[in-house]
């Protein structure tokens, strides 16, 4: 088979190098996001996943379109990644990839009952009332951390 028969190079060849650096940089958030949650502490993570919240002089729509390509590459590169990289994962890769842009955001960790687990954890990002990511089952998580913390400034 040749590599203009196989889809995945095919793509990637018409992607943008822009895109191809963003996705790269997804991928590497996301090792490393997977990497602190498996050695670090959840105190030390948590303090990662903080930092210090600054918001840079960023237009609301150059601020919306900066999350929308955070996203993609979150999501292509967790579907990517050759590890499984959950909502977790996808969360702290997230919220370190929007502080890198001076995007202030919100990582929310929660848990609820579960018939099959016993519980179930998730975590989600937003940034103010605008959905980053994890935020479609967030509804049914009761809040039990957030990062940077309310005293940050972060709310739901």
């Amino acid at each position: 088979m040749t590599a203009s028969r196989i889809p995945f190079i095919e793509k990637w060849r018409k992607t943008s190098w822009a895109d191809r650096a963003l996705l790269v940089e997804a991928l590497s958030a996301l090792a490393f996001a997977r990497l602190a949650i498996a050695l670090l502490p959840f105190r030390t993570v948590g303090r990662l996943a903080g930092g210090i919240r600054v918001a840079g002089p960023m237009p609301q729509e150059a601020r919306l379109a900066t999350i929308r390509r955070v996203r993609w590459a979150i999501r292509a590169g967790a579907r990517r990644a050759p590890f499984r990289a959950v909502c977790f994962q996808q969360g702290l890769a997230a919220q370190l990839m929007l502080r890198r842009r001076r995007v202030a955001s919100t990582l929310y960790f929660g848990a609820a009952p579960d018939d099959a687990r016993g519980l179930a954890a998730h975590v989600w990002v937003r940034d103010g009332n605008i959905d980053v990511i994890g935020c479609e089952e967030a509804p049914r998580f009761p809040v039990l951390a957030q990062f940077p913390g309310a005293a940050a400034g972060g709310k739901l």
